[in-house]
């Protein structure tokens, strides 16, 4: 499978009961593929999917199937913190017609690597689609180690991996060394640029649910136009709002606030996340209008 481009992992809308507002998923869905992004993922960190419950996250996996209509690449975030758990996510997208999968290492309970390494071969064993690897290890606790990369050398389905522990060291030896079983996507999205000059061509960007032409035309100068010069320009604007979504500790709020500037309102996070407060909403306008007015 292709990974190359934008993919956007899509939030999910909540009205001011709390309840998932599947009103507003149609109208975000709708602009992301006029604005020409690659593909969607369904159920990512950016999606809440830890918020969700079982039946809330499958839901939404029809929701956005039933929208796009085969018009878009569809990928299923399936991570849960049981194996059974995954499986049942996955194999329902499946169902669907998603076309992949993205998969993490289960949060909280820490598996070793040889216990995440079981856990991403039952998942491939049952499901049997093209997979995306997902490295986060501040957010699940658990790196995906080298030697668990090579432990998936001979397991076809797994093309791809967002890394996102913002190791630069790390990023340059999955490009250089891993390129023929991997597809490197980057992940933190302040260091896109050195992604892009390295040869990356998969971007997984949270923002992109609100200035996603942005994104894909950073996309277009660094990787298809081989422009790193432009690229690095366009980068430079968007790097103070970037900045602020990765280092400000409060990503997903930031997503969705942008989302309600960009004209398509998603409601806020699920609790324990609180919105943003006055001063933290002042602080990201004035980068987003900054971006905006580039």
């Amino acid at each position: 499978m292709n990974f190359d481009g934008i993919w956007t992992p899509i939030v999910t809308p909540f009205a001011a009961n709390g309840q998932m507002d599947m009103a507003a998923v149609g109208p975000l869905v709708e602009r992301l593929i006029e604005q020409k992004i690659s593909g969607l993922i369904v159920g990512g960190t950016t999606g809440e999917y830890y918020a969700l419950s079982n039946q809330e996250r499958k839901d939404l996996l029809q929701c956005v199937s039933g929208l796009t209509k085969g018009r878009i690449p569809l990928m299923a975030g399936i991570n849960a913190t049981t194996t059974d758990e995954s499986l049942d996510i996955g194999l329902y997208a499946k169902g669907l017609g998603y076309d992949s999968i993205l998969v993490a290492a289960p949060y909280y309970c820490q598996p070793t690597q040889e216990e995440l390494l079981a856990h991403t071969l039952a998942i491939d064993d049952a499901i049997n689609l093209p997979a995306m690897l997902y490295n986060f290890p501040a957010r699940t606790g658990t790196e995906m180690s080298f030697e668990y990369i090579d432990a998936l050398k001979n397991r076809p389905n797994f093309q791809a991996i967002k890394e996102s522990t913002g190791s630069v060291e790390r990023m340059h030896r999955l490009i250089t060394e891993y390129a023929d079983q991997l597809q490197t996507g980057c992940g933190m999205d302040d260091q896109i640029l050195e992604f892009f000059a390295w040869g990356a061509r998969c971007w997984v960007g949270g923002a992109s649910n609100f200035c996603g032409a942005q994104h894909v035309a950073l996309y277009q100068k660094a990787v298809v136009d081989k422009d790193l010069s432009a690229a690095r320009a366009l980068a430079a604007k968007f790097l103070p709002l970037l900045s602020v979504l990765e280092q400000g500790g409060k990503f997903c709020q930031y997503v969705k606030y942008g989302c309600e500037l960009s004209g398509l309102p998603v409601g806020n996070t699920r609790k324990p996340l609180l919105p943003l407060n006055q001063a933290e909403k002042d602080r990201f306008k004035l980068v987003y209008d900054d971006l905006m007015a580039a």
